[in-house]
């Protein structure tokens, strides 16, 4: 089962195409997949005191992190699709990761991750800067932490996450915005475009 991770909050966006571009090809291959809709749920990425005193024993009265926990565990492939704001993750993905990604659920103490259920995980973003610029100039946030950090910390393999971006979206044509949605089947395969920035 996919487990598609969406944040972004106007239907009229590239992101929302992407989600779309994904669900279509899903549903031509007859692929079983689930969607968590982060602003679809009105999901509250901030922690409350009441959320905060029970962390430490990996609970949680959200009833959307109960919701999600299970979806996650009936998965072995999760897909994140989010745009990059400030050169990180939009505040609703970092409280997704925050909030339902508790203790005796995606990992243990003495440190061990404990969700090794999920055998590919795939990121794709959308932002003002390439890739190279994220890499190189803003301290790599989705390559060297969040899938080489964090996922890796949770028990995902980083060799098992791909990262597809489309860089400079917000200046681009609509030819290159529809070529990246026509070649996103081939990209989420692990097919390389040399127009991926």
């Amino acid at each position: 089962m996919k487990t598609l991770i969406y944040a972004h909050p106007y239907d009229g966006s590239l992101n929302h195409a992407i989600l779309n571009r994904l669900r279509d090809q899903f549903d031509s291959q007859n692929e079983a997949y689930q969607i968590i809709d982060l602003y679809a749920d009105h999901f509250n990425p901030a922690y409350t005191k009441e959320e905060l005193r029970l962390f430490s024993r990996g609970e949680s009265v959200d009833p959307l992190v109960k919701k999600y926990q299970e979806m996650i565990l009936a998965s072995d492939e999760l897909i994140f699709i989010f745009p990059i704001w400030w050169f990180y993750l939009p505040a609703i993905v970092k409280g997704f990761l925050d909030k339902v990604m508790l203790k005796n659920f995606a990992y243990e103490e003495p440190w061990r991750g404990l969700l090794a259920n999920i055998q590919r995980t795939t990121v794709i973003s959308t932002a003002t800067v390439t890739k190279d610029y994220l890499t190189t100039e803003a301290g790599d946030p989705i390559q060297g932490v969040l899938i080489n950090r964090v996922f890796a910390d949770l028990g995902i393999d980083p060799k098992t996450t791909r990262w597809i971006h489309l860089g400079e979206a917000n200046v681009t044509t609509d030819a290159v915005r529809n070529k990246f949605l026509r070649e996103l089947p081939e990209l989420y395969a692990g097919k390389d475009s040399t127009d991926e920035k």
